[in-house]
């Protein structure tokens, strides 16, 4: 009976905690706390909920002493043994398969395409100079992480990426380019991206002044039905045959767009927009999270993501609002450049902190239409940025 007691004693997570010899005690401890406090941010704060909430519980379970439930080791190799992830893994490594094949990455993007009017971006597309000028933090969050010294090239690119501000793309190069830091990239990514009403406002005040802030932009031109039909074959074909490895994202991007403006496949769209985007979103967040555990989560590379995504996501916004007031002087005054911080691809965040931001100075101005332009682009930006960096050679280069 004593036995019997002994042994389940020692079998408790509160008892391996303390008896892991991979893994320091308060490592593991630290780490819980952090999804704690995520599921504050997510439920009381409400800071990006959908995705912050998954992550957050995905971080527990992958810490919780004995659960089994992910195995990194067995996604870092170069050649996986599907095999064995089917026979010994544990519930989240199965999900997780969805995540290093690139699956949910590319199905987040049709659910995106389908809940995204490129209307704005159809009627002005002057607005893609704002959605290019707002991924310089991808090259600089590149070069600074290179610089560090800490990181190889292939991971200061999975780095940089996360100033596209885009959760998904960030996945995807990093499972590609680095999946050892997965977890820090995604978490930084998605942590940003809700704290974009916090960050971006600073920068847009500090970079125009009171009268380009009351600028009144005029309304958009009418778009056809054929031109938003027209508009994502054409961008997929543009964009493929120069960027193939953009593709998965691209393709599906305007697939799911086509999906909601063809006209004849509104249960198709619906689909994407509600169903398959709420299922996938749960598998991607929750594995994700689970790719933060202790022992690769808590060291100074961490720190490091952390401090580069930062600064991509501040000098990204700063690109786009230096390149719309740029087009605002050469527009004679036409273009209001609080529009340019929505040049990152949080779509529709950063287009409705433009919106707020706008009407603090003139409560009847509305920018939320023009602001999705410069948005749109920026998705369309990021998920270029993510073909190229993909595509490069990076063991040549450096």
């Amino acid at each position: 009976m004593l036995e019997s007691i002994v042994n389940f004693l020692e079998s408790t997570g509160i008892a391996r905690i303390f008896s892991n010899a991979e893994t320091d005690w308060w490592k593991t401890l630290i780490m819980l706390g952090i999804s704690c406090v995520l599921v504050y941010l997510a439920i009381v704060k409400q800071f990006e909920p959908l995705l912050l909430l998954p992550i957050a519980i995905g971080m527990m379970l992958t810490n919780l002493p004995g659960a089994n439930l992910f195995h990194l080791d067995f996604f870092i190799a170069e050649d996986i043994n599907f095999g064995q992830v089917l026979h010994d893994g544990g519930l989240l490594d199965i999900l997780y398969l969805g995540v290093k094949l690139g699956i949910y990455p590319s199905l987040i993007f049709i659910g995106i395409g389908a809940m995204t009017d490129f209307t704005p971006l159809i009627s002005n597309p002057k607005s893609l100079l704002i959605g290019a000028g707002a991924q310089l933090g991808v090259f600089v969050a590149f070069f600074l992480a290179l610089a560090s010294g800490a990181f190889t090239a292939s991971e200061a690119a999975a780095i940089g990426i996360i100033g596209g501000a885009d959760g998904p793309t960030a996945i995807l190069v990093t499972k590609t380019l680095a999946p050892k830091l997965l977890g820090a990239i995604a978490i930084a990514a998605y942590s940003y991206m809700a704290l974009i009403p916090l960050i971006q406002p600073p920068f847009m005040k500090l970079l125009t002044n009171d009268k380009e802030r009351k600028i009144r932009m005029t309304a958009l031109r009418p778009v056809s039905q054929l031109e938003k039909i027209l508009f994502p074959i054409v961008v997929t074909l543009v964009v493929g045959l120069i960027v193939p490895d953009a593709v998965p994202l691209i393709g599906c991007l305007m697939f799911g767009n086509l999906l909601n403006v063809c006209g004849v496949c509104d249960r198709l769209s619906k689909t994407a927009q509600n169903e398959l985007m709420n299922i996938v979103t749960i598998f991607l967040g929750i594995t994700v999270g689970a790719t933060a555990s202790a022992d690769n989560f808590l060291d100074i590379q961490t720190i490091l993501i952390i401090v580069c995504g930062l600064a991509a996501f501040c000098v990204s916004t700063c690109g786009g609002l230096i390149t719309a007031k740029v087009m605002n002087v050469i527009t004679g005054g036409k273009i209001n450049p609080l529009i340019g911080s929505a040049g990152v691809s949080a779509v529709p965040m950063a287009a409705r902190v433009s919106q707020k931001v706008g009407q603090q100075y003139d409560p009847s101005n509305f920018l939320l239409m023009h602001a999705m332009g410069p948005n749109v682009a920026g998705v369309i930006g990021s998920a270029v940025a993510a073909g190229v960096f993909l595509s490069w050679d990076w063991s040549a280069m450096f």
